[in-house]
């Protein structure tokens, strides 16, 4: 049963990309999990060797790898920038292009931390979601546009808090966005041409990513909206399932992806929400187990590993800490007090951090105890006082991880 799960999750993952590739946000699988096998088992105290490092502009953006090529979304000055790079292991990196779009057009929408959108790379296209509700498609290899959609003047929405902070999601069809407006609140476009396919809901926008996960035999749209849980036929736009899934106050946030196993869903939320994983079945829906003691992710996702979940529990502005938590029960394995946000994913029997203070960390995903194998200083620290805001995030690919926080984009060996 898990291999045919394994090889499913292989098929659905939504482009044709090498087994190394970190082609969207979390991942291939879009659930923070790598192919990549050969990983160091253990870091040096000063970490794995450097292979480069290169000064960027602000944002939350992650960096995505695909055939050599590394790209990041981030802000310069004035401008929302989709860059891409040779990902060789050469110093200085070689830039290959760069697309730049003016920002703060509306006042309104002024935006100037950067995008918080990872772009999507599937089949030679790449797809970025920018801060004001610019849904740009271009051409991997030369940068050139394919086509652009203002969402914020097709499909007026709220900003939010912060902007646009969804990722799109694509498939080898069609581009899917959480957009946020009455009779919009999800849409589907044409991946090559950027026309309307189908708009469902009228849930407004979170700051979550949706995922095509195969539920029951059938792969599914599943989104967290700033409503609650949201199913949907990737192909019509027809709602499957619904839920109510948020915190009471206004001033608050859903922001972790879905994850889905086999047919069981989970969904994660701060501000007094808490977590819940869903069974589909052919009964409908039923709750295995729902507290706000378990498992309450701020901003980041978590990672499944075996049958356990490891995140980040508790808000990031009152110093939340790293969680072992059953899947099947939401019974707290172990606590990690002081660890702080932080970015994770999972490879060859391992995890990796990236913290909000710019270290990274390697772990072994144990349900017994917390067990570190290495540590160092990837990126500068903060200034004392400052506020990160989880700005730090990670991709890994061919042997190299790569990792970005608001001023550097840095590339480390960590190949045995």
């Amino acid at each position: 049963m898990q291999t045919r799960l394994a090889v499913l999750s292989l098929l659905l993952a939504p482009t044709l990309t090498f087994a190394a590739d970190w082609p969207q946000f979390l991942g291939p699988t879009r659930d923070g999990h790598s192919p990549e096998t050969g990983l160091k088992r253990e870091w040096p105290k000063d970490g794995p060797p450097k292979l480069w490092e290169i000064s960027v502009g602000s944002g939350f953006s992650g960096p995505v790898v695909v055939g050599g090529k590394v790209l990041l979304f981030h802000r310069v000055g004035d401008e929302e920038v989709l860059q891409c790079w040779d990902a060789a292991d050469s110093k200085p990196l070689k830039p290959l292009w760069k697309v730049a779009a003016a920002t703060g057009y509306v006042d309104d929408f002024r935006f100037d931390d950067g995008p918080r959108g990872t772009p999507a790379i599937v089949e030679g296209l790449v797809c970025s979601f920018g801060a004001e509700g610019r849904l740009t498609c271009v051409e991997l290899e030369t940068g050139k546009q394919v086509w652009q959609r203002d969402l914020a003047k097709d499909y007026p929405f709220s900003k939010g808090y912060f902007g646009v902070g969804t990722s799109p999601v694509v498939d080898r069809e069609r581009v899917y966005v959480n957009v946020g407006s009455k009779g919009a609140g999800v849409i589907a476009l044409d991946r090559k041409t950027g026309k309307d396919v189908w708009r469902a809901s009228d849930d407004e926008a979170s700051y979550s990513t949706p995922t095509l996960k195969e539920i029951e035999g059938k792969t599914w749209l599943v989104c967290f909206t700033r409503k609650g849980l949201l199913v949907l036929d990737p192909a019509s736009g027809k709602v499957e399932h619904e839920m109510y899934f948020r915190a009471r106050i206004q001033a608050s946030v859903n922001a972790a992806t879905p994850l889905v196993s086999n047919n069981q869903l989970f969904l994660t939320a701060s501000y007094n929400t808490g977590a819940i994983v869903l069974e589909a079945g052919k009964d409908g829906w039923k709750t295995i187990w729902k507290n706000d003691d378990s498992m309450s992710c701020h901003y980041n996702t978590p990672v499944k590993v075996g049958s356990f979940l490891f995140g980040i529990h508790g808000r990031q502005e009152y110093g939340p800490e790293l969680r072992c938590v059953e899947w099947a029960t939401g019974k707290v394995r172990w606590t990690k007090r002081g660890f702080g946000c932080a970015s994770l994913i999972a490879a060859d029997g391992l995890l990796i951090a990236a913290t909000e203070t710019g270290e990274l960390i390697v772990l072994e995903p144990s349900e017994q105890e917390y067990r570190e194998r290495g540590r160092f200083q990837a990126l500068e620290r903060p200034d004392r006082g400052s506020r990160p805001a989880n700005a730090v995030s990670i991709a890994l690919s061919d042997g190299r991880l790569f990792v970005r926080d608001s001023k550097k984009l840095a590339a480390f060996d960590v190949k045995k």
